[in-house]
């Protein structure tokens, strides 16, 4: 009996958050607030001023115009990238996104592992392009191979041998 009344409240939530979704952000934090909810699984709003780029594929959303004073950050790591889509079009967009309010470097971050994560999963971003480079390296894409490479032969060689003289001061 109660696992009915949890899946069905359950399913009138996810209603009412189809049917207006204006609601969904009223259970969401400001983005500016997160911090006072570390290690707590919240829903975060705010608008994406920049998605940026960084080492080895991961990219950073950004809510303030300087993201080294910003006390909040969303994190998305390459291999999440083709479960999530191009991250890349939630610049300027408002967005809520639950998750783990985790502590990195003294400032609140949620990492972006899932579309599910993004607007209760009712926002959907468009696949990464074949083309894309997510190291961003401009040698090759994810869609192309590099030639193979030229495999060198060496010659097998045969069981050393010890010089006449050190075996000779061995046997002294």
């Amino acid at each position: 009996m109660t696992n009915h009344i949890c899946r069905t409240i359950r399913l009138l939530l996810k209603t009412f958050a189809l049917l207006l979704p204006s609601l969904s952000f009223a259970a969401c934090i400001p983005f500016d607030q997160a911090r006072n909810h570390l290690d707590e699984t919240q829903c975060v709003t705010g608008k994406v001023i920049r998605v940026q780029s960084g080492e080895r594929g991961v990219y950073y959303l950004d809510f303030c115009e300087d993201y080294r004073l910003c006390t909040f950050t969303v994190v998305v790591f390459q291999h999440d990238l083709q479960k999530i889509g191009d991250v890349r079009q939630l610049a300027g967009k408002v967005v809520e996104i639950r998750g783990e309010i985790k502590d990195y470097d003294d400032r609140a971050e949620i990492v972006l592992e899932s579309s599910r994560q993004l607007n209760n999963g009712l926002m959907r971003l468009s696949p990464l392009p074949r083309s894309f480079d997510v190291e961003q390296r401009g040698h090759f894409s994810a869609g192309t191979s590099r030639p193979p490479r030229k495999r060198s032969t060496s010659k097998k060689k045969g069981i050393p041998t010890l010089p006449a003289d050190v075996s000779d001061a061995e046997s002294e």
